[in-house]
């Protein structure tokens, strides 16, 4: 049996954070992860570069049963934090729309980066090690592995959720929670692309590959971005963030001429009364000429220009362009999803250490906590946070 003071489940962002962070405040740590290579979610971000962080990231950005819990650990270990430590890490990076960070070359270079501050802080990793259980011991824990056991006084969960499991994700996570007793609020796939009914795919079929600014807004939350049509739906950034704040059976809209206020929108189409083009033509600088002729054939049927419309019609036709709603059928699922949205009840942890309240020296940290972020850099710096928080109390 392997002895140390620290035993970190999971070896990607926020696993390998809060062993840093140990280690560098002189605790013994030891990082088990079943998969062969680490940062498995951190190497595919990003389109490879990695959208490490975001300037602005701050609570608002996070879905939480407690809206209020992450305040902590985000105050904590900021965005300027993690800059600080990439800059110092020689990383050369830039920022992209809506204030992302990303690599200018890989994503690797952060992977690297994390491997070798771990090293410098003493902690040590054991790849390949398939966790075969957990269970309670002499004030601590021991956790069985394929590779013998590990015994720890304070033990950490870093394992991530159900996203993407061809990169090894998987529920143990959760499992874990609920054999300590812990609640879990409903784990749902997020940053995701919907997928329509059958009733919404035939009104808007053959679409596919179709991409357009416009607004989706879902329970509330708007945002403004580019909405992808897909063979199944919907995707592209737009979709992805509509998605973490959406449930089943609830209504999603877009605002396929965000630019344009209805009232702009409005008066836009009227000014153009007199003019012989059809209709569909003249829409073809508001949107694309598919989605064009077949709104015009959706919602004027048999109207070929402006000058047939009452404005009654166009108000009506200006309102479904403004605000086409739609219940989607689901989201394309874990395969393709970014993140999980739920997890661990965040009422059962400490917001300043992540320790669960009821069962000293057990700490979940990252994407296994019921703290999900928004699209653009969000998640990996509760990452950050969240594993930095609990490498401080550890």
């Amino acid at each position: 049996m392997k002895r140390f003071d620290v035993v970190i489940l999971g070896a990607g962002g926020a696993g390998m954070m809060c062993a840093m962070t140990a280690g560098n405040r002189g605790r013994s740590v030891a990082l088990l992860d079943h998969a062969e290579k680490v940062g498995g979610k951190i190497i595919i971000s990003g389109g490879g570069r990695c959208n490490f962080t975001n300037v602005e990231a701050g609570p608002k950005n996070y879905v939480s049963r407690n809206e209020h819990f992450a305040k902590s650990a985000l105050s904590r270990y900021t965005p300027a934090d993690f800059i600080a430590l990439v800059e110092k890490h020689g990383i050369a990076y830039h920022e992209r729309k809506h204030r992302q960070l990303f690599c200018d070359v890989s994503a690797r270079l952060i992977i690297d980066m994390l491997v070798r501050e771990c090293k410098e802080a003493g902690a040590e990793m054991f790849l390949k090690h398939a966790i075969k259980g957990v269970r309670r011991a002499d004030g601590g824990f021991v956790v069985e592995t394929d590779h013998g056991e590990f015994a720890s006084g304070s033990l950490v969960v870093a394992l991530g959720g159900l996203s993407i499991p061809k990169i090894g994700a998987t529920g143990f996570g959760y499992e874990l929670a609920r054999q300590f007793g812990l609640r879990l609020v409903e784990t749902a796939p997020a940053l995701d692309g919907f997928v329509f009914s059958e009733s919404d795919r035939q009104k808007l079929s053959g679409f596919e590959g179709i991409a357009i600014d416009a607004s989706m807004s879902c329970n509330g939350i708007s945002f403004r971005e580019n909405l992808l049509f897909t063979h199944a739906g919907l995707s592209g950034p737009v979709s992805l963030q509509a998605s973490l704040h959406w449930y089943k059976g609830d209504e999603v809209a877009i605002d396929f001429v965000p630019q344009l206020s209805r009232e702009a929108l409005l008066e836009w189409f009227w000014a153009r009364r007199s003019e012989k083009a059809e209709l569909k033509n003249l829409m073809g600088d508001l949107v694309p000429k598919r989605l064009a002729e077949r709104f015009c054939e959706l919602y004027l049927p048999g109207v070929a220009t402006l000058g047939n419309v009452s404005k009654k019609d166009l108000e009506a036709f200006c309102d479904r362009l403004k605000a086409w709603s739609f219940v989607p059928a689901c989201t394309v699922g874990y395969g393709k999803a970014e993140v999980t949205r739920g997890g661990v009840d965040t009422d059962e942890l400490s917001s300043k250490t992540m320790e669960c309240k009821k069962v000293p020296g057990l700490y979940f940290i990252g994407e296994v906590v019921d703290v999900t972020g928004w699209l653009g850099g969000f998640n990996f710096q509760w990452a950050w946070a969240s594993g930095w928080a609990a490498g401080q109390a550890v």
